[in-house]
């Protein structure tokens, strides 16, 4: 990666755990994908509700040269995203998809169904 991997938290403590496991995540997509130029992983947390414990959104920003790849997983989406550690895994999930999504439309391994449609 050119650009050193950012890590921002909002509404919750740093945490060097959280981290650990953030940059294990990053290192792994910079194994699969040798031309990421920068990633940035946003971790926010919501107010305390009354009948869950925090809810946490996980915004991953991957810059590739040809393409900006955007992961957000809300809040509100899932209740196991009450776990911090289920969310990074299920952001980076949905980031690593999305990735290999753009290494096949690179490599031309995606069929262009406009195409076919004659």
């Amino acid at each position: 990666m050119q650009i050193p991997l950012q890590i921002i938290f909002r509404g919750i403590e740093p945490s060097e755990a959280v981290e650990a496991r953030i940059r294990e995540k990053v290192a792994k997509l910079d194994r699969f994908h040798s031309h990421i130029m920068s990633c940035r992983v946003a971790v926010e947390s919501g107010h305390h509700h009354h009948h869950q414990g925090n809810l946490y959104h996980i915004r991953i920003d991957i810059t590739t040269p040809g393409k900006e790849i955007v992961t957000s997983r809300e809040r509100h989406e899932n209740q196991a995203h009450e776990d911090v550690y289920v969310a990074i895994r299920d952001a980076f999930n949905a980031a690593t998809r999305q990735l290999e999504d753009y290494v096949r439309m690179q490599r031309g391994e995606v069929k262009n169904h406009s195409a076919q449609a004659g």
